[in-house]
């Protein structure tokens, strides 16, 4: 029998909410160059002169107000997923963060420490994105490479239309459905405009065609929006949920390049100005409550929605420790082990 093993990759997070923590954190991010894509002088300068020395304080403070006494809530969350994924799994699983601890070169040391023949990626991101799933993949990808050659390595390809991760959203949301609402969000973290034009193979479709994300190109394997279009509809038709009640908007919008539109924080302003009473916010693209969901969307959406005249605004939670969701990931990888 080969030695096979798991690893699962997300994110990561600030060691702590301390504004030094949180300013190595974001340097490690925004110097990935799949995340900041100009080139490494302008990268460089964009980081030191008008990010770090401004951005860690306030970052910081958002941090503080949604961290817990384990520490990250994505981290924490992050490792439950790990955990309840290994109770049901004979091959063992590993978590690893892009960016901050526990590291991928860290991590894979370990895996390659105990003579591992075959490895399983499993991004934590339903949806392709440069700066996300792909970033993750190719830096765990190299380290494989790296520090054990002979190793096989196989991949989760993204998975956001699949029935069962579906299926797993949709036992998520359910019962947060159940009472009256005037309008369910649904916020997927915003990408620059260039990332979807350079992940398009074609460089002739993405954001060219009219109505691209609904006219069939092989570019759709790569294309976010596209991705994300897709995982919305298949919820709205799984669920019933009236199309007239659901809005497709993108957060987290950093710098003033074009952004993915329209913005979630407008957006649940224009509602509240509208007259709605009730909004719902759900956040497809993060399988873990984190500092995008909690903070900027439960707090800062709320606020911004009710001082526009909304009463009431909810975050629906992520998938989390969704038993549905579990499941999914383990049959995902008995698939692997069994070498379907």
């Amino acid at each position: 029998m080969r030695k096979k093993a798991i690893l699962l990759l997300n994110l990561g997070s600030p060691k702590s909410t301390r504004t030094s923590d949180v300013r190595a954190y974001l340097r490690e991010f925004l110097s990935d160059p799949r995340v900041l894509d100009t080139n490494a002088i302008l990268r460089a300068i964009v980081l030191n002169l008008f990010i770090l020395p401004f951005r860690p304080r306030k970052s910081a403070a958002a941090y503080a107000s949604i961290w817990t006494d384990k520490g990250s809530p994505l981290i924490v969350m992050s490792e439950r997923q790990r955990e309840l994924l290994q109770a049901k799994l004979d091959a063992p699983v590993h978590l690893a963060m892009r960016y901050g601890a526990p590291s991928v070169p860290e991590v894979m040391k370990k895996i390659a420490h105990a003579e591992t023949e075959e490895l399983f990626l499993v991004p934590l991101y339903p949806h392709y994105a440069m700066s996300s799933y792909e970033t993750a993949v190719v830096q765990a990808m190299e380290e494989a490479a790296r520090q054990r050659p002979a190793m096989k390595v196989a991949l989760l390809q993204p998975f956001y239309d699949d029935p069962d991760y579906i299926g797993a959203l949709a036992d998520a949301t359910a019962p947060r459905l159940q009472g009256d609402y005037d309008t369910l969000v649904f916020s997927y973290h915003g990408v620059p405009e260039r990332h979807l034009r350079k992940s398009d193979p074609s460089h002739a479709h993405c954001l060219t065609v009219p109505d691209c994300c609904h006219c069939e190109h092989p570019a759709h394997a790569t294309c976010y929006r596209h991705q994300c279009v897709r995982t919305m509809e298949l919820l709205i038709d799984r669920l019933g949920i009236p199309k007239e009640k659901t809005v497709l908007a993108f957060q987290s919008r950093l710098g003033r390049d074009p952004w993915l539109t329209p913005q979630t924080d407008m957006t649940v302003e224009r509602l509240g100005r509208e007259g709605k009473k009730k909004v719902l916010v759900i956040c497809p693209s993060f399988v873990t409550d984190c500092l995008e969901t909690m903070e900027e969307i439960a707090e800062g959406c709320k606020e911004t929605f009710e001082e526009a005249g909304g009463k009431h605004l909810e975050l629906i939670p992520c998938l989390n420790d969704n038993p549905r969701w579990i499941e999914f990931l383990a049959a995902r990888c008995r698939r692997w082990i069994n070498g379907g």
